[in-house]
């Protein structure tokens, strides 16, 4: 009798075709796993209980609830995971196809388990997201420890979706399938919950932010969260430190300086500007700060907002104007000062060599909006990042690896293989 009531997903087809996403080596390790976790769990029978569950994955709270009813099909609540579960909700999760996954994902999202995504879900994703990330303990606060960094993410959804008998606006499918683009270390993240934290859970990477002990770190724009955002669409050599080369309060406004110090390391940059508006945003420059009378770069710069938005725009393909540094040009038609994307005069970001000003509009390189409130900008704040990596130090010793020509010349390949190449700004 007990045999015949106990959870089994044997005759369930899924089964079947999870395990054949799976060589021999996982499926056998998986087996061990929920073997260990059952044991853990007292559950007189292979089945793994909540509380286990979620302390292994380290997910707790709303967020961790609603990944065990997913992996438990939902429909049981009977509080009972099989191995069988286990397989199917990792061949669906992290072998399945890219719609699969995102459908699971945006499951994930509905911590109220009503059917729809709304606000309030995402708070409670975000908030257990930044404890987990940030090590951050919330359990006096609720959610107000997080309330501004949360917003700032939540800004970037598009509520549009009207469901019957709710009255709370709830996010789509596909809008959220928007915001995952826009926000790539909440997509990395959330995708990676079924990799235990002690394995180096993907999207849990922030950098360590290096910075003179003389400065103020409430001067500092760079906050862990900002660094942990820009950092979603980088490889994890890129994510170890970061040193500020640059600050403006610190360093005044010199062009000659700031260039100075930026140029130092020849490796990629991370360009923060907070407006007299209060807007912060910025660029990531994959190539060093050179002198050019044109554009130049390759396809790794984007752009991103980071308050009162959290966003990333990467390069569309669209063109390759992509990162702009002129000195001591006497032409109207090159303009002094550094930016990334759109058009001479007409940059997706643009930073004059007075440091005084700028301007900021809606580019096709990056498929980005203006970034502040209004397109003229005055700078308030600008500091400039180094990434330092182990492969940049390797590959100063080694001489590099081909000339900023050559590796425009592989990104232009590239485009035209994919007909972009002439495309119009």
């Amino acid at each position: 009798m007990g045999n015949s009531q106990s959870p089994s997903s044997h005759k369930d087809p899924r089964f079947a075709s999870s395990s054949r996403a799976f060589s021999h080596t996982e499926l056998e390790a998986l087996k061990s796993l929920h073997a260990s976790l059952a044991a853990q769990s007292q559950s007189n029978g292979p089945y793994v209980s909540p509380s286990v569950f979620k302390n292994y994955f380290g997910l707790h709270g709303p967020l961790g609830d609603r990944m065990f009813d997913l992996v438990t099909q939902q429909q049981r609540k009977d509080q009972k995971l099989t191995f069988e579960d286990l397989v199917i909700a990792k061949g669906i999760y992290e072998k399945g196809t890219k719609d699969e996954i995102e459908e699971f994902i945006y499951q994930l999202l509905d911590v109220s388990g009503d059917g729809i995504v709304g606000r309030s879900d995402l708070e409670c994703v975000l908030v257990a997201m930044f404890d987990n990330a940030f090590n951050m303990d919330n359990s006096k606060h609720g959610s107000s420890a997080h309330h501004d960094t949360v917003n700032v993410f939540l800004n970037a959804a598009k509520f549009a979706k009207h469901d019957e008998g709710h009255a709370e606006e709830s996010l789509s499918f596909e809008d959220f399938r928007t915001w995952c683009t826009l926000l790539p270390s909440v997509r990395k993240f959330l995708g990676s919950l079924l990799i235990p934290p002690n394995q180096g859970r993907p999207g849990s990477q922030v950098p360590r932010l290096l910075h003179l002990e003389n400065i103020d770190p409430n001067m500092i724009l760079l906050k862990k969260v900002y660094a942990w955002h820009i950092g979603g669409i980088l490889p994890q050599h890129d994510l170890e430190e970061w040193k500020l080369l640059y600050h403006s309060s610190v360093n005044g406004l010199s062009f000659s300086t700031f260039l100075g110090n930026i140029s130092k390391d020849k490796g990629p940059t991370v360009l923060i500007i907070k407006d007299k508006e209060g807007y912060v945003y910025g660029g990531y420059a994959s190539q060093p700060w050179e002198r050019h009378g044109d554009f130049y770069g390759d396809l790794k710069s984007f752009l991103f907002q980071l308050y009162p938005t959290a966003s990333i725009f990467r390069p569309t393909g669209a063109n390759t104007n992509l990162q702009w540094c002129a000195v001591n040009f006497s032409s109207a038609s090159i303009p002094n000062g550094i930016g990334f994307g759109g058009k001479v005069n007409h940059f997706g970001l643009f930073l004059s060599a007075t440091l005084d000003q700028g301007h900021t509009f809606s580019c096709t390189t990056f498929g980005s909006p203006c970034l502040s409130k209004t397109n003229r900008i005055y700078p308030e704040v600008i500091e400039c990042w180094g990434v330092v990596t182990k492969v940049a130090d390797e590959e100063k010793h080694d001489g590099g690896k081909g000339t900023v020509l050559e590796r425009f010349k592989e990104d232009r390949h590239m485009l035209n293989m994919v007909g972009l190449a002439n495309a119009s700004e």
